[in-house]
């Protein structure tokens, strides 16, 4: 995918029109382009229910072997997106155009620790209250996750882990935030989650003591990638918007080394871009 000739960022209303003349090559390229230039699409079947729980109550399924990536589209029914979609996550950054797809404005509260080991990865459920404006539609924080290594790469470069923060709004539609993580100093809003994560799968662990504070736990930079995709997890719900931050957040070898003890591997393969639109902001 080229850049525009000018490389002058695309706003919202450009990007419409660049993709209106390929409309008719292209039917699914103008539905991409309208949700990314809006910031609003609806969810896949199931989405909902699946955002909560990080998109892990599909039928039994693993990182590797006959339970892997590759194999589940053909363990349950609705997890035949999976295999058959062409908007799945994650992709590979490169070559994003240069756009201005619209604000992302993090408004997260405190929330007491409640953290969970679901055999996939260590998630943290939120209390209510933590919200974000993209493009001026507002999205509810249902809960935070972690993959070793990242699933998303840029420019062929993954890294050592990635957070996810998954978030719904009132009409169901999915929106996540990803932030890449690089060994560096020691992060002090994971030490207390890293504390108390159950190393091995089991209920939520509640730990009304501790207080943590997510937006600590994105980059100071808040320049980011845009594009359609999906849940990385069973059911591979499409029509996710993502929104990945391009500057990474730090943890120590130490912190990467005790979550990769639990989770060696639960990140899946690179998906195919296929014809959808990549933006840049800034």
């Amino acid at each position: 995918m080229s850049k525009n000739p000018s490389n002058a960022p695309f706003s919202r209303r450009s990007v419409l029109k660049y993709m209106a003349s390929a409309a008719a090559a292209c039917p699914t390229c103008m539905s991409v382009a309208s949700a990314l230039a809006s910031g609003k699409t609806e969810a896949g079947h199931g989405a909902a229910k699946a955002a909560k729980s990080g998109g892990h109550d599909a039928a039994h399924w693993t990182y590797g072997g006959d339970t892997g990536p590759q194999h589940w589209g053909d363990l349950n029914a609705g997890n035949k997106v999976c295999s058959l979609g062409f908007q799945q996550s994650p992709v590979d950054l490169r070559q994003a155009i240069p756009a201005s797809p619209g604000q992302i404005s993090v408004d997260y509260k405190p929330t007491t620790l409640r953290v969970v080991n679901n055999g996939h990865t260590i998630q943290c459920n939120t209390d209510p209250g933590s919200t974000m404006m993209l493009d001026g539609d507002k999205f509810r924080l249902l809960q935070f996750h972690f993959h070793h290594p990242s699933e998303h790469a840029m420019d062929g470069r993954r890294f050592d882990m990635e957070a996810h923060f998954v978030h719904i709004n009132d009409a169901g539609m999915l929106a996540v935030l990803g932030v890449f993580i690089e060994p560096g100093g020691e992060n002090n809003v994971l030490a207390p989650v890293w504390q108390h994560m159950p190393p091995s799968a089991g209920p939520e662990k509640k730990v009304s003591s501790v207080k943590i504070d997510p937006v600590k736990l994105l980059p100071v930079d808040r320049n980011y990638f845009r594009y359609l995709g999906s849940l990385t997890t069973p059911p591979c719900s499409e029509k996710v918007i993502w929104s990945v931050f391009s500057q990474p957040v730090q943890a120590s070898s130490a912190q990467v080394g005790q979550f990769a003890g639990l989770f060696d591997m639960n990140a899946r393969p690179l998906q195919g871009l296929h014809r959808r639109l990549l933006l840049k902001s800034g």
